[in-house]
């Protein structure tokens, strides 16, 4: 079973460095799909919500990613 596994998990540490962070990202984009469309705001500004929430999301990485380095 951990000869499965290894491999597994070296494609995702390809793909995903920080997991929290990918996390983050698809909670943004199940908001965007399901909760935005939901709210009474206008078409035009969901592509800025969405960039907010994922601005958000970068800005809180990087402010942990910095505590932990220093």
């Amino acid at each position: 079973m951990k000869a499965f596994f290894a491999p597994l998990k070296e494609i995702w540490g390809l793909f995903v460095e920080d997991a929290s962070f990918t996390l983050g990202m698809i909670v943004c984009l199940i908001i965007a799909m399901y909760v935005l469309p939901r709210l009474p705001i206008a078409d035009v500004w969901r592509g800025p919500a969405l960039f907010v929430l994922l601005a958000i999301v970068l800005a809180e990485n990087v402010v942990r990613s910095a505590r932990r380095s220093s």
